[in-house]
Order: C-alpha cells, then sequence, then structure tokens
C-alpha cells in the first residue's frame, strides 16, 4: 500500500485522553503495518527483568517528585537509575525496529529518538479538557472525584520524563511535523489526515 512518501515510520505523541494511541492503532490497520506501544513495555520488561507495570510507569512519566523538580537538570545526576535503564532498553527497541520495518510507534520519546531520520513523521495528539474527560472516564473507565486534575498530573508527568530525557519540552510545536486536534476533528478524521500525509497522497 505504500507508495514513494519520503515517510516510513510515524511517531505518536499525545496528551493522556486525546485518543493518540486509538489514533495510531487504527492508522496501522488501515496501513496495514506494525504498531507498537505495548509491544515496547513487554520487551523492554523482558530483557530488562522489571515487571510489565513498572516500565510501563517508568519508560513515560517521572514520579511525582521528579515532576516537581528533580528532572530539571540531569548533570545533578551522575549514577544509572532505573529509568536509565529503561530508557536505553526503549531506545534500542524503538530504533531498531524503525531500521527493520514501517511502523506506528506510540509515545515513549520515539519522536526524540528518532529525531535524526528524514523518514519519519513526527505527530503530537491533543484535546480539550471535556474531551479528555470523557474519554478517560467513558473508554479507560477511569473513575475518581477530580479527572481534570488527574489529567494535569499526568501531562505534568509526562513533560518532566520528556524533558529530562530530551531537553526538550514536551508538546512544542516545532519539534513535529503536525499537531491534531483530537476533540475538533474526531479520531477518524485524524486518521485519515496522517494516512494520506504517509502515503504522500495529494
Amino acid at each position: 500500500m505504500k507508495t514513494d512518501s519520503k515517510f516510513k515510520i510515524i511517531a505518536i505523541s499525545r496528551q493522556f485522553g486525546s485518543g493518540g494511541r486509538t489514533i495510531g492503532k487504527l492508522l496501522s490497520e488501515q496501513l496495514d503495518i506494525p504498531c507498537y506501544d505495548r509491544e515496547i513495555i513487554s520487551q523492554v520488561a523482558k530483557e530488562s527483568g522489571f515487571a510489565e507495570s513498572y516500565v510501563e510507569e517508568k519508560g513515560e512519566y517521572g514520579s511525582s517528585d521528579k515532576a516537581a523538580g528533580m528532572f530539571i537538570n540531569r548533570s545533578y545526576y551522575t549514577s544509572a537509575s532505573n529509568e536509565d535503564t529503561i530508557w536505553n532498553f526503549q531506545t534500542k527497541f524503538i530504533t531498531e525496529h524503525a531500521e527493520k520495518e514501517p511502523c506506528v510507534i506510540i509515545g515513549r520519546c520515539a519522536d526524540y529518538i528518532l529525531r535524526n531520520r528524514p523518514d519519519v513523521l513526527r505527530v503530537f495528539i491533543h484535546a480539550d479538557m471535556e474531551e479528555r474527560i470523557k474519554r478517560i472516564t467513558e473508554v479507560y473507565k477511569i473513575t475518581g472525584d477530580d479527572p481534570e486534575k488527574l489529567l494535569h498530573q499526568k501531562d505534568k508527568r509526562r513533560a518532566a520524563y520528556y524533558q529530562f530525557y530530551t531537553d526538550i519540552k514536551w508538546g512544542d510545536t516545532k519539534n513535529f511535523h503536525i499537531t491534531l486536534d483530537s476533540s475538533a476533528f474526531g479520531i477518524e478524521k485524524c486518521v485519515q489526515i496522517l494516512k494520506t500525509l504517509y502515503l504522500g497522497e495529494k
């Protein structure tokens, strides 16, 4: 199905609850290429010896104390941490699979890890707060007294992790080829837009 488009890989970063994972999954199905999401977690857990739940948390989110300031400057930390170990395994997985085959990669700083490859379509998915709250409560079945606070915390921790390992502000539009508001366009339209870009269609 692939055309002569310059893109081979799609790296999707996303706000929590924006539907970025769903967009990536649907996109991979329509393009008939692999989508790497939880597969990264499983492989990193297998190679590192950490539990999958630990890798899932520590491979994309800074802990609450780090989000509050520990991630400001990596130069203060001289010894390798568990997070560093997970980062190294994730980087290995992402670079090897990007080299091997066309694919969609969700999160895990793939946009940064693959930043020097001209064949990577770098995408950021965001949405307004109302739609994100609706998604996490209705689709993810996440309950709580203050879902908006939860979303802010998730974003803050994801931003802290990203900035710690990349020295780049998370979600900065200049680091992406395209940013899409899934609450404005809808999931299916976002998929179609990215599919068109990937295939190089007019």
